[in-house]
């Protein structure tokens, strides 16, 4: 199961306490990527094994109440389009106001699982009064503290039970690249670009993103889906928010893919916005490629590909073995360079390494470099094999894991990559007990 959750709300209810907590839930996820238009917040959360992602739709700090209003219903209505599950968090200290009715007013009248949660009970009068809620119209409510945690165990097992069943993959599942970034960046000059040339289309199949339109697409003799994030369901009401539209669009394509094409606009830079979606991806552990595209207009000396790469890589540091392809979708300059990278990386994503030639390479190499020693003790590790994941991921046994530091699981990833080639891919490394 997985599936996408959107926390609403009118401003100052504490929906951003909520999502730091759900999201801090384990340690895997570190921290969230804060959006930068108005501090929108996106990230990854699990509860008893269920992944699912969060969206915070963030409070506005307007002057004049109408405007407020306008701009809240219209997170909540993008929510409400692309969410799975809505979480709509009241405040208990200041009672039913006439935004929360507003905001209940909308959610009444939506055919998805909406969860009531009263937020700031922290003691057994704040429990009595919660009950006034029960007049917004949305029926049981789960009284939490997005402060000090309680309640909301039950709150996130009844949020798991209503996300959707994942649907079972049919057997011939071809590999799905999703074209994504921020508007304007060309995403749809690029899918048009490869598919006025080729004649391979076979099929427009409706994805199982909601209409998020998949086309089947054939090249280099290697058959996959292509996914366009970019001209789905132009709304009136979504040009007011670009923005935020782009990032639910976005979330909604890259967990369901395999390798992220990130096409970003050469005249405007790496920006903000493009890095998020970038995490976004590597959080999900999907395999990579970033499209410098309008790389046609922008004015160039020698070294200009050189420094803007070496930008981009700074920029998305420690995962910088990162593809980077500069294109024209326009004059369709490399523009088959890129599928054919996507290629690579959908290879390198899938990759098996023998349990034997994986100790006959890195066991030496950890001889010679062996982990730094921690409180006087030193780690030996004897034996490593690559786990049975959808993603690369490897396990190292060892007598001490607990005092293997970060640097030194860098440097051992990093030498997974040079000898085996994950370029473009997450790759994930654990040290365990023997």
């Amino acid at each position: 199961m997985s599936g996408i959750v959107a926390i609403v709300g009118r401003p100052n209810v504490g929906k951003s306490t909520l999502f730091n907590r759900l999201i801090k839930r384990r340690e895997a996820i570190v921290d969230a990527v804060s959006g930068v238009t108005r501090d929108r917040h996106y990230g990854k959360s699990d509860w008893n094994g269920v992944e699912f992602s969060l969206i915070d739709t963030g409070g506005y700090v307007v002057g004049s109440d109408d405007i407020f209003e306008k701009e809240i219903d219209k997170q909540v209505e993008l929510a409400i389009d692309e969410a799975d599950v809505i979480v709509f968090v009241v405040d208990v200290s200041s009672g039913v106001t006439g935004m929360d009715e507003e905001v209940a007013q909308l959610l009444r009248q939506v055919d998805k699982p909406v969860l009531l949660a009263v937020n700031k009970v922290d003691s057994a009068s704040r429990q009595a009064d919660a009950v006034e809620f029960y007049s917004l119209g949305l029926g049981d409510y789960y009284t939490i503290s997005s402060i000090n945690g309680s309640g909301t165990g039950e709150l996130l097992d009844a949020l798991v039970e209503k996300l959707p069943e994942k649907e079972e993959a049919p057997e011939e599942e071809l590999p799905r690249f999703a074209v994504v970034g921020r508007p304007n960046a060309g995403k749809s000059s690029f899918i048009n670009a490869l598919l006025d040339e080729e004649r391979y289309i076979v099929t427009d199949i409706a994805g199982t993103t909601r209409d998020s339109v998949d086309t089947r697409y054939n090249r280099f003799g290697f058959e996959f889906n292509l996914v366009d994030t970019a001209g789905i369901r132009r709304k009136a009401k979504v040009k007011k928010d670009l923005e935020f539209y782009t990032v639910m669009r976005s979330v909604r394509a890259i967990e369901h893919c395999d390798v992220c094409l990130l096409v970003i606009d050469a005249s405007r830079g790496f920006e903000g916005q493009d890095l998020n979606i970038f995490w976004l991806a590597e959080r999900n552990r999907k395999g990579v490629v970033i499209l410098v595209n309008k790389w046609d207009v922008v004015e160039k000396d020698t070294d200009s590909t050189k420094k803007f790469e070496a930008h981009i890589r700074k920029q998305i540091e420690p995962f910088t073995d990162v593809p980077i392809v500069f294109i024209s979708a326009l004059t369709k300059q490399r523009i088959y360079k890129a599928i054919e990278t996507a290629v690579e990386v959908y290879q390198n994503k899938t990759k098996r390494i023998s349990t034997s030639k994986l100790n006959d390479t890195m066991l030496p190499i950890i001889e010679n470099t062996p982990p730094p020693a921690y409180k006087g003790k030193y780690v030996k590790i004897k034996f490593c094999t690559q786990l049975p994941t959808p993603t690369p991921q490897f396990a190292f046994f060892a007598n001490l894991p607990q005092y293997v530091r970060a640097p030194y699981k860098r440097f051992i990833e990093n030498q997974l990559r040079e000898h085996f080639d994950f370029h473009g891919v997450p790759v994930q490394v654990y040290f365990r007990k023997k």
